[in-house]
């Protein structure tokens, strides 16, 4: 009888234990989702702009109580709107020491040439002569005798810091036409100009070239710019993808980083740039080593 007992208030304490936790679960649950409402503004200016967009899109599908807007355009100052709160997260690719940089791509920049032009492959301080205008034509590098046409980049653009900072170019770039923003213009006018040469994101070249047009990807350094050789580093070429925050971002925020580094984020983000395999948040960024721990010590 007393063993009956014990049995009998065993199974009720193990069920209302049952209950008590299932009970908290459910407000764990609860607690969960209420986290996962509200609305953030991602501001930035550069050439992320799709990738962006189809990550807030996957991102609000996944989390139908979320809204994520953008604000996107040359004349935004990105990292001004998350310091005065009016945006959550800005995307860049320079740090700041008052906020939390997380990398999630790397962006390979390739320096791209008319198919015509026999020359296939430079070197970084070529390159370098290039752009700077010490180096003012093709029979220079065994080309074509003909005067080199320097297709400039706005400043305005991520593209043109990455590729500065990349090359260590301090000088002014050299310019034989007036900036051009976007990279559709900058293949329109390569592609019909012999003697022109400029700079792109590597996915945009790639891509161009699959679609036949009359561009050539230069070799540098002797590497062949590509998906691997842009993430371990041998090919220099390349800028980080950066979301800067607060120093704690709100949950939501930090919601939306988490899904942008998982593997369904990045198989997004290979649309236009390349994967990292983890990202690191840091705080202050001292070079662009830190950001990646995959990349290769000079």
């Amino acid at each position: 009888m007393a063993q009956r007992i014990v049995t009998i208030s065993f199974h009720g304490c193990t069920r209302a234990v049952g209950a008590f936790l299932f009970s908290c679960g459910l407000l764990l649950l609860c607690d969960a989702n209420a986290a996962l409402t509200g609305r953030i503004l991602i501001a930035g200016y550069g050439p992320e702009l799709p990738v962006v967009q189809d990550l807030a899109k996957a991102y609000e599908r996944l989390h139908p109580g979320t809204a994520i807007d953008l604000e996107w355009d040359g004349t935004v100052r990105a990292v001004h709107l998350l310091k005065t709160g009016e945006a959550q997260v800005a995307v860049t690719d320079q740090p700041d020491p008052a906020l939390r940089a997380t990398q999630i791509a790397w962006d390979g920049i390739a320096v791209i040439v008319n198919f015509a032009n026999p020359v296939r492959e430079l070197s970084s301080a070529q390159i370098r002569g290039l752009f700077s205008a010490r180096i003012t034509n093709w029979s220079e590098l065994d080309g074509a005798t003909a005067r080199v046409e320097v297709i400039p980049r706005t400043s305005a653009n991520n593209l043109t810091s990455g590729f500065q900072s990349s090359l260590s170019l301090t000088e002014q770039i050299a310019a034989s036409a007036a900036p051009v923003r976007s990279d559709q213009q900058v293949l329109s006018l390569v592609s019909g100009r012999d003697a022109t040469v400029s700079y792109i994101s590597l996915a945009a070249a790639l891509k161009a070239q699959e679609d036949g047009i009359s561009i050539h990807i230069l070799t540098v350094d002797q590497v062949d710019p590509g998906e691997a050789t842009v993430k371990n580093g041998r090919y220099r070429l390349r800028r980080p993808v950066l979301m800067l925050t607060a120093a704690q971002p709100d949950p939501l925020t930090e919601s939306f980083l988490s899904f942008v580094r998982s593997v369904d984020g990045q198989q997004l983000l290979r649309s236009m740039f390349v994967p990292i395999e983890q990202s690191i948040p840091v705080t202050v960024p001292s070079n662009l080593q830190q950001l990646d721990p995959s990349s290769p010590s000079s």
